[in-house]
């Protein structure tokens, strides 16, 4: 009887802790898309990069010569002559009618444009490297829930497990070959089991707190994700990793672009220096009336070419400070090209060895899980046998509780390291 209540609050407690079971099951693909949907840095970063293609448009349309239509009235008061009371207005009503086409040439803005087009490379690789960022935290938060659910059912199985031990020596107490002390042991193990299951449990809800604020535009918790930590992938071979990282690194390339931008930038500043040309062809009216002829039958309707250059002389300085400028721009960006391209190949060297490690650890693991349940299986039965302490079995249980979730947290672990490796290589 007392077995049957324990029996009855165990399960009452452990459906409790479960809670109503989730709605929405995701994989690792359905996860990557929900948060790439729903990623504030990464819509930023979308937006900076439209925001840059914009600017390269402008950059190019300020190249190419613009059109436009002009209509307006000049009134001059009369003063009895024919022009009026301001000599250079021809008479009291001055109508101008025309279209205009402006073109000029200045250095300036076709380097302005190269570094717009730069500009948009660096945006563009801002996205990717968010995006993979992204890839990487989701890929770990899924695989903390896939742990934790991992971890739970290990302390189910450890909590059966002490339950079944304590009957053992509660029924040894009751035929004399057990002290009540090993009763005393056992129950305390079972307790301690009961709290892992809890705990355990809390860890699940904490993740998968965490882990809704990238999936859903609302807060909700009725999803659960599909542990497929048995599929593991096959780590490529370190000169390949090496390959993919520096062909397909987006922080090597915003740097790269970076460092084209700033040297249109000193071709920019240096333009300053050169004279611009300009070029305006109007055509239409500008009389006294609305009109194709005069009185005396002259064309009102007509065409004028103005053409200019300037020439810059003197702007205290401010030209040279630009170029000076322009340099150091452009010698930041390099050394920091040079410290992102060390920092990639440390990181390739880093992610890879850590990849490498707990793929072989895998082996080792599952070694030490089978060893440790069989200890287990075995002290239990030398206990039953009389040729154990109940000291010896808490210990094998314990052995078989860190044996089973350290299995699991390695390929976790080794999961959550190929996806560091693919936020410097892309997808492999």
């Amino acid at each position: 009887m007392p077995r049957t209540l324990l029996g009855l609050s165990l399960a009452l407690s452990t459906a409790f802790a479960q809670g109503p079971p989730p709605t929405l099951t995701l994989t690792l693909d359905d996860a990557m898309l929900r948060a790439k949907a729903n990623s504030q840095q990464l819509l930023s970063a979308d937006i900076a990069a439209r925001i840059a293609h914009e600017d390269r448009v402008q950059a190019k349309a300020a190249l190419l010569p613009n059109a436009n239509y002009f209509s307006g009235l000049i009134y001059t008061q009369p003063n009895g002559t024919g022009s009026g009371v301001f000599v250079p207005n021809d008479g009291p009503h001055v109508y101008t009618n025309w279209a205009t086409v402006h073109a000029d040439y200045s250095p300036t803005k076709r380097a302005d444009y190269q570094m717009a087009i730069a500009g948009e490379a660096v945006a563009r690789a801002k996205v990717e490297i968010a995006q993979r960022g992204l890839a990487a935290t989701v890929v770990q938060n899924y695989y903390g829930i896939v742990s934790a659910q991992r971890h739970y059912a290990n302390a189910q199985r450890s909590l059966a497990e002490a339950n079944e031990f304590l009957d053992v020596t509660r029924k040894l107490e009751a035929g004399g070959e057990a002290a009540r002390a090993d009763v005393v042991k056992a129950q305390i193990e079972a307790n301690n089991r009961q709290r892992d299951l809890r705990e355990s449990q809390l860890a699940i809800d904490k993740a998968r707190i965490g882990f809704a604020v990238y999936l859903f535009p609302d807060f909700r918790q009725d999803f659960g994700v599909v542990d497929d930590l048995d599929t593991l992938a096959v780590l490529p071979a370190f000169p390949e990793i090496e390959g993919l990282a520096q062909k397909n690194n987006p922080e090597v390339r915003a740097a790269q672009a970076l460092v084209s931008q700033e040297t249109y930038g000193i071709k920019g500043a240096r333009a300053a220096l050169y004279p611009t040309f300009s070029l305006d062809y109007y055509y239409g009216m500008q009389a006294n009336q609305i009109a194709l002829h005069n009185e005396t039958g002259n064309n009102l309707l007509g065409s004028s070419v103005v053409a200019g250059v300037t020439v810059p002389i003197w702007n205290w300085g401010a030209t040279r400070s630009k170029i000076r400028q322009a340099e150091l721009r452009l010698q930041q960006s390099k050394v920091d090209l040079t410290l992102t391209q060390r920092q990639l190949l440390a990181n390739v060297n880093a992610f890879y060895l850590e990849a490498a490690t707990s793929n072989t650890q895998m082996t080792a693991l599952k070694q030490s899980l089978d060893l440790a349940e069989e200890s287990l299986q075995l002290t239990r039965l030398r206990y039953q046998a009389g040729e154990a302490t109940v000291l010896e079995v808490v210990d094998a249980q314990r052995t078989v509780v860190d044996a089973r979730n350290a299995y699991d947290d390695g390929k976790a672990r080794y999961r959550v390291a190929l996806s560091a490796l693919q936020t410097l290589t892309g997808a492999f």
